[in-house]
């Protein structure tokens, strides 16, 4: 038997009519023209010249730039325009960190300190770390940046009273890692990790150079040691126009016939 798939393209709930394309959405298709004809990192022509070159309003010119950052083929830097997007930076869900990361992609990884500071766990955070409510948690917020470029803002929680100094010790290493491992004898054997969409708050979007509204991928990460003790617990933001998340897949080796 064969199938037209030509006659398959119809308006759902109105057999035999073909779907209305918006306008938007054939200006987004010639934006991408454009965008096959420039190199990764090129800077796009303004709203109003793209407007004049479609015929077109800036509104509808301004919704399908929008929505291309969103997929991530174009990335906007806030005061500085809108660009061709370049290769994504990807992070293997394991437990590595961000400095591990960048290096495996021939990248500089630098951090930032937002703030640091104690304060009295609540229920919910005294259970994740497995301490009691009030005691003294380390919050440690930081702007982590790839080559100079702002990349996600991570904001991680730990027992003051297990790592005393810490935040001296961080001084003398780039890598919280490699400070738990160093000073206090603790490396992170397993975590478990959720990701989520979130939309840019206007302190996120001015720390990561991008706008309000856009798009960031919500990292939330529970660490615990060798021995199952909880050692730390992150939020992270990612903006989500130039990140992408790895996993290896591995099918269960007990699985029998007639599943799947």
């Amino acid at each position: 038997m064969t199938i037209d798939v030509s006659s398959a393209q119809h308006h759902e709930g109105a057999p035999g009519q073909v779907a209305r394309v918006p306008k938007y959405y054939r200006v987004k298709q010639q934006i991408l023209e454009i965008t096959e004809a420039l190199r990764p990192g090129s800077a796009m022509p303004a709203e109003r010249l793209l407007a004049v070159r479609f015929d077109t309003s800036r509104t509808t010119v301004r919704q399908a730039l929008q929505e291309l950052v969103g997929e991530g083929r174009l990335d906007r830097i806030q005061g500085k325009g809108t660009f061709v997007a370049r290769p994504k930076l990807y992070r293997t869900l394991r437990l590595t960190s961000h400095t591990e990361d960048m290096r495996a992609q021939g990248l500089d990884p630098a951090s930032q300190v937002l703030d640091i500071g104690h304060f009295a766990a609540d229920a919910k955070l005294a259970g994740l770390l497995a301490i009691g409510v009030g005691e003294k948690v380390l919050r440690i917020e930081r702007l982590r940046l790839a080559s100079g470029e702002p990349m996600a803002i991570e904001t991680t929680h730990l027992s003051a009273l297990r790592f005393p100094g810490l935040r001296r010790s961080l001084a003398r290493f780039t890598s919280l890692y490699t400070a738990l491992a160093e000073v206090y004898g603790v490396q992170l054997a397993e975590a478990e990790e959720t990701i989520e969409t979130s939309l840019a708050t206007p302190r996120e979007a001015g720390l990561l150079a991008t706008d309000v509204g856009l798009p960031m991928l919500l990292l939330s990460r529970h660490s615990r040691d060798a021995e199952g003790t909880p050692v730390e617990w992150v939020r992270s933001v990612y903006r989500g126009s130039r990140y992408k998340f790895v996993a290896a897949l591995m099918r269960p080796a007990d699985r029998g016939p007639g599943h799947g």
